[in-house]
């Protein structure tokens, strides 16, 4: 009989590579299923207190973070503030904290936000020209404190150094792309909803705290649902979240859309407290009144409220039917202005003048027919009770459902007048 047990033997050298490799691959599963676990249970950095220390003469900002960032700061113009973008930061603070800057001789206040995906920003309004003497980011128990320190400086040396910055490192406006939508039939006009300012720009802020961006954020939200239930049209929000867009992007995403009808919504402030109710502007070239004019050129400098340089400009073409797309247009959105008005007495106070116009910039793509409505004012008392309360919203959304219904019965072509030239032949009944 034949002895086999050689060909049984294993070769020692072998099996040591074999349970080598073995050993290798299972601390690549390990490590794989380490990094799938941290990324699964990672928390976003987040922002939680922030506060101003003053000390011979200079300031500092400080942050309360629950980790390290990367931050950059630069100074910038007209007005003068100082810009400190951070890598995706997520601000769990009161939204008065810019506001409380009353003992700072550097700081009129402060915001804070997301500014576009993955970057978010802090924007520092002066009182008085400041230099960014230094940023640090110091570790601490629970995490991480942001500081900025600020020094005086003259208006001269500001001005310079904000040259040079944009020279160095020049910012560009943030690349959005636009939100996905679900899929519509093709026979349903597009109602594209835009909730005024977001992120990093607040909007216009109530006394007790209240947030333009938040309250009419959940306006539109409402709005959408309710234009969605009827099942005659589709409505399209320029912003799913609280993050900042550009005008021009707003005005963008409404093209993009093949918009019939382009909403956007606004809450303002004024002075006088006793003044109530809503106001729904459309666009010219003059205003219709001093109000009118001091809304638009708020609302227009959107953009370097988020640190943004330059003013938003509206297109201008010098073509015979691009002018009689805009004619038409405008016809278009002051008849929905009236329509609206009509049905909104029942839904809420109007203001004492409802219908107004100017020339603001979200207003004028020349294919879509645009409205501004103001909900009303964060300073009255008694709109913002009606502002922040669901069943408002809810009786609001369903008038101005209503009025969108209104318009195209009574205007059937206005579906077929919009952005990119469209020609549905279907129609709402």
């Amino acid at each position: 009989m034949t002895d086999d047990s050689s060909s049984l033997s294993v070769n020692p050298a072998r099996q040591i590579r074999r349970c080598a490799l073995l050993v290798l691959a299972a601390g690549a599963l390990l490590v794989l299923d380490l990094q799938l676990f941290s990324r699964a249970f990672a928390q976003p950095l987040i922002a939680l207190g922030s506060r101003i220390e003053a000390e011979n003469g200079r300031e500092r900002l400080i942050f309360d973070l629950t980790g390290p960032v990367k931050i950059s700061a630069r100074p910038l113009t007209d007005p003068d503030r100082i810009i400190v973008d951070i890598a995706d930061l997520e601000f769990r603070l009161d939204p008065s904290a810019g506001r409380n800057t009353a003992n700072s001789k550097l700081i009129k206040a402060f915001r804070f936000g997301l500014f576009a995906p993955g970057r978010s920003r802090i924007i520092v309004d002066l009182a008085q020209p400041a230099a960014v003497t230094a940023t640090r980011l110091i570790p601490v128990k629970d995490g991480s404190r942001l500081i900025i320190e600020l020094a005086p400086t003259d208006a001269a040396s500001f001005t310079a150094a904000a040259i040079a910055e944009a020279a160095r490192a020049p910012d560009t406006r943030p690349t959005l792309s636009s939100p996905p939508s679900p899929p519509r039939p093709s026979d349903k006009a597009v109602i594209v909803i835009d909730p005024g300012h977001g992120g990093v720009d607040t909007g216009a802020l109530g006394k007790h705290g209240e947030q333009e961006k938040a309250i009419v954020f959940e306006f539109a939200r409402v709005l959408q649902e309710k234009i969605e239930a009827e099942g005659l049209f589709h409505a399209v929000l320029t912003r799913e979240e609280d993050i900042f867009l550009p005008l021009a992007e707003r005005v963008r995403r409404a093209r993009e859309n093949n918009a019939a009808l382009f909403l956007s919504i606004h809450a303002d402030t004024l002075a006088a407290p006793n003044v109530e109710g809503a106001t729904v502007y459309t666009l010219s070239a003059r205003a219709s009144d001093a109000e009118a004019a001091r809304i638009a050129e708020k609302e227009n400098l959107a953009d370097q409220a988020a640190g943004l340089e330059g003013k938003a400009e509206a297109e201008e073409v010098d073509d015979i039917l691009f002018e009689l797309t805009r004619r038409e247009t405008h016809a278009y959105s002051r008849d929905f202005s009236k329509t609206l008005i009509s049905k909104w007495k029942d839904a809420g106070n109007l203001n004492k003048n409802p219908s107004r116009s100017a020339g603001f910039v979200v207003l004028k793509a020349h294919d879509v027919p645009s409205i501004l409505l103001e909900l009303g004012y964060l300073s009255s008392e008694k709109d913002l009770t009606r502002l922040t309360s669901p069943q408002w919203r809810e009786q609001a959304a369903l008038k101005l459902t209503e009025a969108i219904r209104v318009f195209f019965q009574t205007h059937p072509s206005a579906n077929s007048s919009g952005a990119g030239g469209r020609a549905k032949e279907q129609r709402p009944e």
